[in-house]
């Protein structure tokens, strides 16, 4: 999990880069599209996702090698909640970072000249090899005591 975890939020912040570049070269309008007050706001939004999941990634690897180095004596419990923290997490901002940029391309995140809808797949197998967003809530509280 934590290496998915990383993995995701690296997809996340990689199709988030890919769309800002896009949108700073499109032009709609007489203008580049970028430059619209809606879209600003939603790479902004998007960008917070991305941050979140990056930390929540780096705290997990970092509480799963704490718990396994000895000399430290970290706590399983620890890491065990920070995986599980970082498993939805990530997962969640990389679906919904894959699912908004296909919407800031418009029409071409769909098609095969652009890579956006691979990023949506893979960002959806995730789920499906290594569980939901739900099931890592549920590990998430179980951790914590809750």
């Amino acid at each position: 999990m934590v290496a998915l975890a990383g993995e995701q939020a690296g997809g996340a912040r990689r199709i988030l880069d890919i769309t800002v570049e896009y949108l700073k070269t499109r032009v709609q309008f007489g203008r580049f599209i970028g430059s619209f007050q809606a879209l600003k706001h939603f790479a902004a939004d998007l960008l917070l996702e991305v941050e979140s999941a990056t930390s929540a990634a780096q705290h997990a690897a970092a509480q799963y090698a704490a718990a396994y180095d000895q000399a430290v004596g970290g706590d399983a419990s620890k890491a065990a909640g920070a995986v599980a923290l970082a498993g939805f997490a990530c997962a969640e901002a990389f679906e919904t970072t894959a699912l908004h940029a296909i919407q800031m391309h418009g029409g071409i995140g769909f098609t095969w000249e652009h890579p956006a809808h691979l990023f949506l797949r893979r960002a959806r197998s995730g789920a499906q090899l290594f569980g939901s967003s739900r099931a890592h809530r549920e590990r998430y509280l179980v951790a914590k005591g809750a």
